[in-house]
């Protein structure tokens, strides 16, 4: 299953929050390489239902301090877990289903919850790789 960019720019909170619109990966890369905004953290952690997400994406006082823009490593952390979202939304064609999924703990990440595993680049394709799993119907 391919990323789709524009879904994943939707997870950030669409071209209204992010100042322009995502045709493209190339697209994403280049905002993400800029710094995402700040108000697309909000928009995410409000979208999955889970507040505390902001922090783990970028620590408590760091956060109070930025105004506009997250760093380059804050932005591809935010990235990843929007991808995760979109990609869990697509599979489960049901965004409170995808986010409860995401919210859960997985037997099959070892009871780790998605949204944890995602925290780094190897977890985030451990938990793209059982969503496609679940999406074409493979053991998992």
């Amino acid at each position: 299953m391919p990323i789709d960019p524009a879904h994943v720019a939707r997870v950030l909170g669409g071209e209204r929050t992010l100042g322009k619109r995502v045709r493209s990966l190339d697209d994403m890369r280049r905002l993400v390489e800029q710094g995402l905004p700040v108000q697309a953290l909000a928009q995410m952690a409000r979208r999955v239902a889970e507040p505390a997400l902001r922090y783990r994406v970028v620590p408590k006082a760091t956060l109070h301090r930025r105004r506009r823009l997250l760093n380059l490593e804050e932005s591809e952390r935010l990235e990843r877990l929007a991808r995760v979202t979109a990609i869990a939304e697509d599979v489960f064609e049901d965004e409170p289903a995808a986010h409860e999924f995401l919210r859960s703990a997985q037997p099959q990440l070892g009871g780790t919850r998605p949204l944890d595993m995602a925290r780094s680049e190897l977890g985030a394709r451990q938990v793209e790789e059982l969503l496609m799993k679940l999406e074409y119907a493979l053991p998992a």
